[in-house]
């Protein structure tokens, strides 16, 4: 009888053995179900969009260190402490540069009628330097890449002005990847000024770096090097260009471009940062945001107010519903994405010591159309713990996510490096690079109903995360 219990007890445990253990839970009951009325609070919400128009239409472009940027540093720190939030600013040493007067017009070029010059649109690059106070009057030679212009032969573009005319590839746009047809293109802009000079370019002209066919010019950041002098740069638009390349293949064609834009001292600008703290983990921290400045052709509604936006509207969903998640979640506006990053490498500098506490990271900063789900960047095998926000999110068209392993967003860029697991929406991008940086980003092009499903994203996304049962791998 002895011999028989000892057998079963033996055959018991051995069964138990083999049994595998349950899994820890990812979500609660109560957190998946409160995510699902998070979702359906935020497609019937229009607090993003009324916070997306306040800044575009009330507050007007935000470039950094203009009296705008300042409006909507206090005006987005005034509502976050509406909402019950911890807010601080954070203070930074921005770029102040202020684009001034901007002229071009064609003076000379094969059969033209005598006495008259033909208009050419034009905007500054954000950073160039000034032409001088009369203009500046010189041949154009056109190139289509880095590599036709080093080709020339020695001494062809001296005293000249270079026009690189890259085509924004509208067919990958199209697709889908607006995003890298923009990647393609924007070597030109920030890296023109440099290649020309170093050839004895008296200025350069880019054309412009997005996909619009209405005669809008797109500007940016353009960057000068160490040791190469500094010549004006300017980008055209895509028809200008194109006349250009045109009238060149017959003979001479000469340009009178004036700009007049100034560097001034770096002013003093803020990063607003509002916390909704943890009930349980206080201390661990999930960063949702965007960026607050915008360049100044347009009004800056896509690029980011609608980011900006639908951060702040994370918070406001949740104190509309009385929730309170396990982690705090921090609202940022960052400042100075566009022309510097001073922004976002400000705080990741502040928050190098406590990279370990921040749980997660997400940033809005591809426009407001239909998201199809999120990016990730961190360990693949993180992507398993994502996988009932997913699900959840599945219900509005955006259950899908996708490893980038170069990251995904400028302002959250210093974080990502640490090793903090980071998100962004992924973005239908067929329509977005034609506004982006252009004076039609305007409020018309944000669709409510699609700011609407973006905001819905973030809040599931940040909910989920914050409450969130075990670690992310990392």
């Amino acid at each position: 009888m002895k011999k028989i219990i000892l057998f079963v007890l033996f055959m018991t445990a051995a069964v138990s053995a083999q049994e595998p253990k349950p899994t820890p839970p990812l979500y609660s009951e109560q957190t998946l179900t409160d995510l699902r009325n998070i979702q359906q609070a935020a497609l019937g919400s229009d607090y993003a969009y009324r916070q997306t128009a306040y800044l575009s239409n009330n507050i007007g472009p935000r470039l950094t260190g203009s009296p705008q940027a300042q409006r909507a540093v206090e005006y987005v720190a005034a509502e976050l402490r509406k909402l019950g939030l911890e807010v601080r600013l954070q203070e930074l040493k921005v770029p102040h540069w202020v684009r001034g007067e901007e002229r071009g017009e064609l003076v000379e070029y094969e059969g033209m009628a005598a006495g008259t010059t033909q208009k050419v649109v034009l905007a500054a690059l954000g950073g160039s330097i000034a032409t001088p106070a009369d203009g500046l009057t010189a041949e154009i030679v056109v190139v289509n890449s880095f590599d036709e212009l080093n080709a020339l032969p020695k001494g062809a573009v001296e005293g000249k002005i270079v026009l690189f005319n890259y085509k924004f590839d509208r067919e990958m746009q199209a697709s889908g990847f607006g995003g890298a047809a923009y990647g393609q293109a924007v070597q030109y802009r920030f890296g023109g000024a440099v290649a020309a000079a170093r050839l004895g370019a008296a200025a350069v002209l880019v054309r412009s770096a997005g996909g619009s066919q209405n005669r809008l010019v797109h500007t940016g950041a353009m960057g000068y090097a160490d040791g190469v002098k500094k010549i004006p740069a300017a980008a055209v638009t895509y028809e200008d260009a194109e006349t250009i390349a045109y009238l060149a293949k017959m003979g001479k064609v000469r340009i009178k471009m004036k700009i007049t834009p100034q560097t001034l001292e770096d002013a003093v600008s803020y990063n607003v940062i509002g916390d909704l703290k943890g009930s349980e983990k206080p201390d661990e921290v999930v960063v949702v945001g965007g960026h607050l400045d915008s360049w100044d052709l347009g009004t800056g509604a896509l690029d980011d107010a609608a980011g900006v936006a639908v951060s702040m509207q994370v918070a406001y969903l949740l104190k509309q519903l009385n929730l309170r998640p396990k982690r705090t979640i921090r609202v940022i506006a960052f400042m100075n994405e566009e022309n510097g990053g001073v922004g976002g490498r400000t705080y990741g500098q502040e928050q190098e010591a406590n990279a370990m506490k921040h749980f997660a990271a997400i940033e809005s900063d591809l426009g407001a159309s239909h998201p199809l789900g999120f990016y990730f960047t961190g360990k693949p095998e993180a992507l398993a713990f994502l996988a009932p926000i997913s699900k959840v999110l599945g219900s509005q068209g955006a259950g899908l996510s996708q490893l980038q392993p170069g990251g995904v967003g400028a302002d959250i860029g210093p974080l990502t490096q640490k090793g903090v697991p980071s998100f962004a929406p992924w973005f239908n991008q067929q329509t977005y690079f034609n506004y982006h940086h252009t004076a039609a980003d305007t409020l018309d092009k944000v669709n409510p109903r699609k700011l609407a499903e973006n905001g819905s994203l973030m809040a599931v996304l940040a909910y989920g995360l914050a409450n969130l049962e075990q670690p992310l791998p990392r």
